[in-house]
């Protein structure tokens, strides 16, 4: 079962994260982790809306939000318990959230 871990953040926490180097290279070397990258800051955020035919483009994140997508990772694991016990020993479950969300293939 794959699944995507979204990272969340707190922006305006004034205590950082722990680093997550030790937890990607231990997934990985598992072959749990197939993939994943920080993500960029809000600001550098892009929406893209299509409402009545017209397109509509906002730059810089669309509302103020407590928590921030920081990240993701894509993971395959053998049952949801897996990936709950994979996503808990993320650095991000500590000091923020991690949202699992399992893969629904276009075939199924």
């Amino acid at each position: 079962m794959k699944y995507l871990m979204l990272i969340r953040d707190m922006p305006n926490d004034p205590t950082p994260g722990d680093d997550p180097s030790a937890w990607v290279a231990e997934t990985t070397a598992r072959g749990v982790r197939l993939f994943g990258e920080r993500l960029r800051p809000d600001e550098d955020a892009t929406t893209v809306r299509v409402v009545d035919g017209e397109m509509l483009v906002t730059d810089g994140p669309f509302a103020e939000v407590r928590e921030h997508i920081g990240g993701f990772d894509l993971i395959e694991v053998d049952s949801h318990e897996e990936a709950v016990a994979v996503a808990a020993a993320h650095p991000s479950a500590r000091t923020g959230a991690v949202e699992l969300r399992p893969l629904w293939p276009f075939d199924s």
